[in-house]
């Protein structure tokens, strides 16, 4: 089969014939159809963060087809079906985590095109009791975004634990945060858009966004607390330290900091504040296997939707450097025939 692999961090991606993946007990062989590009899929091929990925390496966590075969003891899933391969490719389900609804913190957790090989292929192979049934209402490509991008964002939001009416201001209006900012309409959230760059901020305003605050020109946080009396919660999806910061002072007494994005620096939190003010700091990653049937649905009854590019498999490493520079809006999703 024809895939995209890592052989070296910091290398080109290289297009070659590799074996299609032999399925065992419980798992299914999916035949990708579209594969969405996330900036985790970068980090992975430069080897960026402390646990490193496999190498070689098939990278690609949205990756959605159809099932060509099933292993030996799959009841859930017949050829045909149209599924999803996520981030969360397998989790124990035996650990405190997995128990209590938190399986995303499985500490034996495999992710797919990180710790496994995902989507960037022709076939790819997964537990078929973590793919994601894809809902008759989303296209292949239309759903690859929501594996990764629209499931964090949906998680975050609800991490922030708010109430309809209530502000959230969302730092980042990317391939992440343009998708953030229509579920939290979606959810009867009144939205703060933030983002240093005036055409990112024109398209939050045509999906939604009640305000919007241009973080280059103004001081954000003090806007907000001037117009909204700051916002019950923020998150930041940004990857930046200084978006991380501007979003901690952006929230009111009592307020939720939700962190997703995931720049290469720490966060400073001013203590006394924190415990004066009563502000919660939570991280959230991705989300559970119903966390996604959740942010499907919302996408599937037309209340999200992401803004898509797409490009065949062979164009991934031009993909790849137009997202270090900065040049990709909304999301890319690679079409693989």
């Amino acid at each position: 089969m024809k895939a995209a692999v890592v052989n070296q961090f910091h290398e080109r991606l290289e297009l070659k014939e590799v074996p299609i993946p032999e399925i065992g007990h419980g798992e299914v062989l999916v035949r990708i159809k579209a594969c969405g590009v996330c900036h985790t899929d970068l980090h992975a091929a430069h080897g960026d963060w402390p646990v490193k990925p496999k190498l070689p390496l098939i990278p690609g966590h949205e990756g959605v087809g159809v099932v060509e075969k099933v292993g030996e003891g799959v009841t859930s899933l017949k050829v045909g079906d149209r599924v999803g391969i996520p981030w969360l490719y397998w989790a124990c389900g035996e650990c405190e985590y997995c128990l209590s609804g938190w399986e995303t913190l499985c500490q034996q957790q495999k992710n797919g095109g990180y710790s496994v090989d995902g989507g960037y292929a022709e076939y790819c192979k997964a537990p078929a009791a973590y793919v994601a049934r894809i809902p008759d209402g989303l296209s292949d490509v239309e759903a690859a975004p929501i594996l990764c991008a629209g499931v964090t964002t949906y998680k975050a939001l609800k991490m922030a634990d708010l109430a309809a009416g209530e502000w959230v201001a969302i730092y980042g209006i990317g391939g992440l945060g343009h998708l953030a900012l229509q579920y939290a309409k979606a959810m009867g959230y009144r939205v703060i858009a933030v983002d240093i760059h005036d055409e990112k901020l024109k398209l939050a305003k045509e999906l939604g966004a009640d305000l919007t605050v241009n973080g280059a020109a103004v001081d954000p946080a003090q806007a907000i607390f001037e117009q909204t009396g700051g916002a019950h919660a923020a998150v930041s999806v940004a990857v930046t330290k200084k978006a991380f910061e501007q979003a901690y002072r952006s929230v009111r007494r009592g307020g939720t900091l939700v962190v997703v994005g995931l720049p290469n620096d720490q966060l400073p939190i001013p203590i006394f504040d924190t415990v004066l003010n009563g502000v919660s700091v939570k991280g959230s990653i991705v989300g559970t296997r119903k966390d996604m049937q959740e942010a499907l649905d919302f996408a599937a009854r037309g209340k999200v939707k992401a803004m898509i590019e797409t490009q065949p498999l062979e164009k991934i490493n031009e993909v790849f450097q137009r997202m270090e520079r900065g040049q990709i809006n909304g999301r890319v999703v690679l079409t693989i025939d």
